[in-house]
């Protein structure tokens, strides 16, 4: 039986579950505070984390953290309800599904790109914590 159906049927009020997703290299704080966030929009937050190969496929480099060690990492969060590892773009809707979700956050660099999942749930874009990004810690790192 589905969680919120069940929850339905014994009278309790259905847990509000947000997804989020993301690569999560090189945690920082931007992270912490976009995880924060998005665990008060619910009762539960899920995260996908990207596989070491579609972040390959989406960046052209393998994160500098394997994806266990980036699973445990989000996992070991006190925000963070459930992990799982998101192995492709395309299937956004089925892991909404899957995971019954009722809210989608994601970073506001994302404004209106998956407006076409409205139709399963809440779409929530959060502002971006100013002056701090991944891309730009590890091209700091590199020049070092």
């Amino acid at each position: 039986m589905h969680l919120k159906q069940e929850q339905q049927e014994r009278g309790h009020r259905p847990a509000k579950r947000v997804i989020t997703f993301g690569t999560f290299d090189v945690l920082h704080v931007g992270h912490l505070r976009l995880l924060e966030r998005a665990s008060q929009l619910g009762d539960a937050l899920i995260v996908g984390v990207s596989s070491d190969a579609l972040n390959y496929a989406k960046k052209s480099r393998y994160p500098v953290y394997n994806q266990n060690d980036r699973l445990s990492l989000i996992r070991s969060m006190r925000y963070v309800t459930d992990v799982f590892v998101e192995e492709s773009l395309e299937l956004k809707r089925d892991y909404i599904v899957q995971h019954a979700a009722d809210v989608l956050v994601m970073g506001d660099d994302w404004a209106g790109k998956f407006d076409f999942c409205n139709d399963l749930c809440e779409v929530v874009y959060l502002g971006r914590t100013p002056s701090i990004s991944t891309t730009e810690i590890i091209e700091v790192i590199r020049r070092a």
